[in-house]
């Protein structure tokens, strides 16, 4: 692909389990007399949105427009979160709020970008409010170009079965970033996109890529799919689809953090496909995306303008 297309026009609706992802940075010089455990003295504190929310803010960071459908907590992580998402113009959230439940918080401690140590506060929301979700998400679907289900295992998409019955009505493609060994739940969705920890917690094992082929495209067909892609690491990524496979070797240089990767990548997807690209061009600058955001670290996002250098340096586009 010589052309990167532009992405303002590009409508995406996300739904999923947010999270507020908080880092505590310090230092440690030594180890504590009450147990074998590092002392971290924490410097510097930072907050970033989480799960769907970071996919959500990763379609804002490359100027696409980004409607955020969601369940927090009636507290304040569930407001910190609600503060930071509207530090984005293009990004429209629509968080509900749950008074019975705790806003998810991934606590992490790091010491010379390494993690210490990540606590979570997590409990599911209510079945009132994911109704009151669903009703939002049949009015915002006729709004978008693409909707991304952005499945943590967390609760908040409790319905998705009838979330992606409820887009095919109405021919908006559905991308589904899934979590667990279920993958019923996501039958009839255009695309599914594993890691391939994932793939091979619903699939199985195999000895060779050929093995993996098979296995890919018996889950597409069982599952009714367009298209199912398995994110490989360091392998790069494998784009199954009727007409047969197409391999991604990987663009990343050097690994900082993988937190958020798959997040980078689903949201890239749908970005390009809402802007008019096709499934191997999405792919392939999913691919750079995610080469791009593992070398920041934490929950990070990448922009159109770091695509664009990004294919710049591998002399595949001029502006």
């Amino acid at each position: 692909m010589n052309e990167l297309p532009r992405f303002e026009n590009a409508r995406v609706l996300v739904v999923g389990d947010v999270m507020l992802d908080r880092y505590w940075f310090g230092d440690v010089h030594r180890i504590s007399p009450e147990a074998p455990v590092p002392v971290l003295k924490v410097n510097r504190v930072d907050e970033r949105p989480g799960g769907a929310a970071n996919v959500a803010r990763n379609i804002a960071a490359m100027g696409a427009q980004a409607t955020l459908l969601s369940v927090v907590g009636n507290d304040e992580a569930g407001t910190c979160l609600e503060k930071l998402l509207k530090e984005h113009a293009n990004l429209n959230a629509l968080l509900h709020r749950d008074g019975s439940i705790s806003t998810i918080i991934k606590l992490r401690a790091v010491a010379r970008h390494q993690q210490l140590l990540r606590i979570d506060f997590e409990t599911p929301p209510s079945h009132e409010v994911l109704h009151a979700a669903l009703a939002d998400f049949r009015a915002q679907l006729p709004l978008a170009d693409v909707v991304i289900l952005s499945d943590y295992g967390k609760g908040g998409l409790a319905h998705i079965a009838q979330m992606i019955e409820m887009a095919k009505e109405v021919g908006k493609p559905v991308l589904v970033d899934p979590k667990g060994d279920n993958y019923a739940r996501y039958k009839g969705a255009t695309l599914l996109t594993p890691n391939r920890s994932e793939f091979r917690e619903v699939a199985g094992g195999w000895q060779d890529e050929a093995e993996l082929n098979s296995k890919a495209q018996n889950l597409r067909r069982e599952l009714l799919l367009d298209a199912l892609l398995i994110t490989r690491s360091e392998d790069g990524m494998s784009l199954y689809r009727e007409g047969g496979v197409q391999h991604e070797a990987t663009y990343t240089r050097e690994v900082f953090d993988v937190s958020g990767a798959g997040d980078t990548v689903i949201a890239t997807l749908a970005v390009m496909l809402a802007s008019g690209a096709d499934m191997v061009d999405a792919m392939r600058v999913a691919n750079r995306a995610a080469g791009i955001v593992v070398g920041k670290l934490g929950t990070a996002v990448v922009s159109r303008e770091e695509i664009v250098q990004n294919m710049q340096a591998s002399g595949l586009r001029k502006e």
